[in-house]
């Protein structure tokens, strides 16, 4: 299967599918993104204070768009809805979020569709499943799949992640779903629907907070960036220099390096701290502990030996230090749209060699 001779129909909006579009077109599949000629992908209208209210593009609208043909089409006019089936019969993959009922409105049901081109791969977004017509944003979902109940401290209450994450895991769930439908079409020359929604590719993804509690019935509660299960682990420290770094002690093994680095070899055989249960336990005690030790080196000094001990410790880096960095500078990928010279971080992430 040559990815280059695909043809996708990116006739989503927002993030899940669009990105899922990017996705193909980054690997070189032809993409069509088909809009409403007056309305467009909402994201569209999505400006940061500082864009000018006159682009039809937005840095959101970027973010899921690269490499895409665009198409007007209003399927409420026959002439615009032919042209769309005719798109539909060359296509190998069509990428859909109808509203519930919307499909039936324009007569573009997957049972339509399918006759016009039975090697029709059609991937279908939903909120909460197919059948319900609950409008479903990236918040909503964050909020009733329990991420915001966990996400947060004691002292802020439930926190939306900064990205629309659901949307970014529903999307993945989604090209998994396409690939192996392109498996499965190799064989048998049929097309399948697959059909993901946002709520379950959440909850899917609540693994070993799901797990905490489906075993032992813990409920997972606000605690920061501490982990339940592991100490120290998400703590923040100040070095000497004052930058803020985290550590991720995964073993005994990671433990003693570390306690033998700062010179307090004596935690590890103290009651208190031995092993990894009693650390989350007593992990507050542990915390200013350590700190006391690590505000008195300089970061680049406690960063080096990390790393030459193999121990997981992290700078907590603003977002412009992230793209700045030069490791990070063949990740953004241009393209002019509408005259706007936009930029967007890749979606394809791995490399095969």
């Amino acid at each position: 299967m040559d990815i280059k001779k695909l043809v996708v129909i990116d006739a989503s909006t927002v993030l899940a599918g669009p990105s899922v579009g990017m996705f193909f077109a980054e690997l070189g599949a032809k993409v069509i993104k088909v809009e409403h000629p007056l309305h467009g992908d909402v994201t569209r209208t999505w400006r940061l204070p500082t864009e000018s209210k006159e682009s039809t593009v937005s840095a959101y609208f970027s973010s899921v768009n690269y490499k895409k043909e665009y198409r007007k089409l209003d399927y409420t006019k026959e002439a615009d809805r032919s042209e769309f089936l005719g798109l539909v019969e060359q296509a190998d993959i069509l990428l859909t979020n109808f509203k519930s009922g919307d499909a039936d409105k324009f007569n573009l049901t997957n049972e339509v569709l399918k006759n016009i081109n039975p090697r029709l791969i059609h991937g279908r977004i939903s909120g909460f499943g197919p059948d319900s017509d609950r409008v479903a944003y990236d918040l909503i979902l964050q909020a009733e799949s329990g991420f915001m109940s966990m996400n947060g401290t004691p002292d802020s209450g439930p926190v939306k992640m900064p990205v629309a994450l659901i949307d970014v895991l529903a999307a993945h769930q989604l090209k998994e779903g396409i690939l192996v439908a392109l498996l499965q079409r190799l064989e048998s020359g049929e097309g399948k629907t697959v059909d993901v929604s946002l709520y379950e590719a959440a909850v899917s993804s609540l693994v070993n907070q799901a797990t905490n509690y489906l075993n032992q019935g813990f409920v997972a509660k606000r605690v920061g960036s501490l982990h339940p299960n592991i100490a120290p682990y998400g703590e923040l420290f100040i070095t000497q220099d004052d930058k803020l770094i985290t550590f991720a002690i995964g073993s005994n093994n990671h433990f003693f390096k570390l306690c033998q680095f700062l010179d307090c070899l004596n935690l590890v055989d103290d009651e208190l701290f031995a092993y990894n249960q009693v650390r989350v336990v007593n992990r507050l005690k542990l915390q200013r502990i350590l700190q006391e030790k690590i505000e008195l080196i300089d970061s680049e000094v406690l960063l080096h030996a990390m790393a030459k001990e193999h121990i997981p410790v992290g700078v907590i880096k603003p977002l412009n230090e992230v793209l700045d960095d030069p490791a990070v500078q063949n990740m953004i990928l241009e393209e002019t749209i509408d005259g706007v010279l936009t930029k967007r971080i890749k979606s394809v992430a791995f490399h095969i060699r």
